[in-house]
């Protein structure tokens, strides 16, 4: 008997598709047992790697991890495993630039099974009074004005790690998606000054909130109508009991992007059952999986004919549908080994400057210092702070 264990994170968006596969999955083949633990949304995307990869076979994780696993073989490419015609089959059902996400090196580290990206959401049933959804950055500060006067409020989800999201995301319009348009200086104090005057009209409660926390906040009182910027999930426009949520593009004129995120899966170095975990990570990405038993467990695929699946859009009030341009369109990370450690240093800076206790001007000095430092401590084989 092969036993694989396997390492997702907590919301059913990842782990429903995941637990729903396995009898299925171990029926088909009798001499495998699965089992998926899970962590925290925080430790998917920003804690520590390396150290779990001793415990599991399977992982789910978020791609600026690529740069560290390319650096240190820490995942079996899938370039061995699956034909030329494979990939290109994967890379172009690809969504936006996930597939392109998990390459680094020459090689493909793992494959997109999740595709996300920051949309914007509304409550359809009291957005009614307001008009559409904004579609520019002037049309959002109306709108979100309108709601104040009304004692009513736009989310902003504004722990450190979406803030950092944030900036990186009003970055990137600003340049075309350059990769590090977060350095230039004019770029970083033309968004900051966009960021403050949102965080001055949203929800006090922003300022604790991450994604899902909004949204659950959402559908369980009616005072936050509209989110400009926070990354989609699709099991709240899904939902068939009480209020759900509509989901739609950023309010950006010209249809422009905002960050990518979505996860993907891989396969650790030190399994001692590749072959068997790789068979099982493909028939989960699969294009006719993802956009059938995938979604129908709640999971939000990183196929793209899944995306554009009318059945799939049905089920789903047309979240795929509705915020596609925007994933298309969306910001790529860094991928540099040392990135993530970046990334953790400078997600608390960035929502002390939005929130007005460090200057635009320091921050974009501290980013140049802890980008450096990364880059050092990496070439030295260490660790940023």
């Amino acid at each position: 008997m092969i036993q694989l264990r396997g390492l997702a994170w907590d919301h059913r968006r990842c782990w429903g598709p995941l637990d729903a596969s396995v009898a299925p999955y171990c029926a088909a083949h009798p001499d495998l047992h699965i089992a998926w633990d899970r962590r925290s949304l925080y430790e998917f995307g920003e804690g520590a790697l390396a150290d779990v990869l001793t415990s599991y076979d399977l992982i789910i994780f978020d791609h600026p991890f690529i740069g560290d696993i390319a650096a240190g073989q820490l995942l079996v490419p899938f370039d061995g495993y699956l034909s030329a015609d494979q990939l290109t089959g994967f890379a172009a059902d690809s969504v936006g630039k996930s597939w392109e996400s998990y390459a680094r090196a020459g090689s493909q580290w793992a494959l997109p099974i999740d595709a996300a990206c920051q949309v914007a959401s509304y409550r359809p049933d009291l957005m009614a009074a307001y008009g559409p959804e904004p579609a520019d950055h002037a049309a959002l500060i109306r709108l979100a004005r309108r709601l104040r006067a009304d004692g009513k409020s736009i989310g902003l989800p504004m722990v450190p790690t979406d803030a950092m999201c944030l900036l990186l995301s009003f970055a990137a319009q600003k340049t075309g998606n350059a990769p590090y348009g977060y350095c230039d200086r004019a770029v970083v104090e033309a968004s900051v000054a966009e960021l403050r005057e949102l965080v001055q009209l949203a929800h006090p409660l922003s300022r604790q909130w991450n994604p899902i926390r909004c949204y659950d906040h959402m559908v369980a009182n009616d005072d936050v109508v509209y989110v400009p910027y926070a990354f989609g999930y699709v099991n709240y426009a899904s939902a068939d009991n009480g209020p759900h949520l509509a989901f739609c593009d950023v309010p950006a004129a010209g249809h422009v992007g905002a960050l990518l995120g979505g996860a993907g899966i891989g396969v650790s170095a030190q399994s001692a059952h590749r072959d068997a975990a790789m068979a099982y990570a493909i028939h989960l990405s699969l294009p006719a999986y993802q956009r059938r038993q995938y979604v129908d467990a709640g999971g939000q695929p990183g196929s793209l004919s899944a995306w554009q699946d009318e059945q799939v859009n049905r089920a789903t009030r047309n979240f795929f549908r509705n915020t596609l341009a925007t994933v298309q369109a969306s910001y790529l990370r860094p991928t540099d080994p040392g990135f993530i450690d970046f990334f953790r240093a400078a997600a608390p800076l960035a929502v002390r400057t939005i929130l007005g206790e460090m200057s635009a001007t320091e921050l974009v000095a501290r980013l140049a210092q802890l980008s450096d430092r990364a880059v050092e401590l990496t070439s030295q084989g260490g660790r940023a702070p």
